[in-house]
């Protein structure tokens, strides 16, 4: 299984910038798309479709916002919308699907760039998905969580460390909830194949910051520890430009 997790900020925007033509070169069997930013009415379903995958969205209830979807060549045996927290839900953030005995979550995490009360929401959050993901793995112990975490896990993932230490997304806090996921049972695929520093998956709309390698690694396909010795390869896309952010890979076998 081939797996892509990629915050798109914007479906529509996407698509005008090349998205179908990317879908058409069969990138993955299973693409998680974050930040769709449309209703479901909105979401381009007739040109997805057309590049060989169905589509299964759930939306933030606010215009424009948010929203996550999963695009797929495999037919899911299962697909559960939301994790069953209001506010995370009526957000349009989490959405599930069953294949066979892997569950896969497609996660859109909270920034908390707005402000203090959504850094507040943001830990909330953290602490209701912990819990979410911790119950799921009783009953489904073969996990894919992932999305846009909106959290840098070490100073390797990020280009400016240490001016960035008190930003949101590198926060003390938010890098300890990365190291309980992973001493909970979760493993970062990216870094069992790739050690090395400057690689990011999301760079800022300012000062060339793409173009310089200015970034931030965010964006994650991790996997419960019955899945680490089914991992092929994990990889970071930085060519594919129709976002902010770029795809990131995962190939497993199932």
């Amino acid at each position: 299984m081939r797996i892509i997790s990629y915050n798109v900020n914007g479906i529509r925007s996407a698509v005008k910038k090349g998205f179908i033509d990317w879908l058409n070169s069969d990138p993955a069997d299973v693409i998680c798309l974050q930040e769709i930013k449309a209703h479901k009415e909105d979401v381009p379903v007739k040109e997805i479709e057309g590049a060989g995958y169905t589509v299964y969205s759930f939306s933030a209830q606010k215009k424009g916002y948010s929203g996550v979807a999963v695009l797929t060549k495999i037919k899911p045996d299962n697909v559960i919308y939301g994790n069953g927290k209001e506010q995370s839900d009526f957000e349009g953030r989490v959405i599930r699907a069953d294949f066979g005995k892997v569950t896969l979550v497609n996660a859109y995490f909270p920034s908390g760039t707005s402000g203090d009360d959504r850094q507040t929401y943001k830990y909330q959050w953290l602490d209701e998905f912990f819990e979410f993901l911790e119950e799921l793995k009783k009953t489904r112990p073969k996990l894919i969580v992932c999305g846009d975490y909106n959290i840098c896990h070490k100073p390797i993932d990020i280009h400016d460390p240490v001016r960035n230490k008190n930003y949101t997304g590198f926060l003390p806090e938010e890098r300890a909830w990365m190291d309980k996921l992973f001493t909970h049972g979760f493993v970062d695929t990216f870094r069992v194949f790739n050690q090395e520093p400057n690689q990011y998956t999301w760079w800022s709309a300012f000062a060339n910051a793409r173009a310089n390698n200015k970034g931030w690694r965010i964006d994650y396909i991790n996997v419960s520890e019955p899945l680490k010795s089914n991992l092929k390869h994990a990889a970071i896309l930085p060519l594919v430009v129709h976002s902010d952010h770029c795809p990131v890979f995962l190939d497993l076998k199932v």
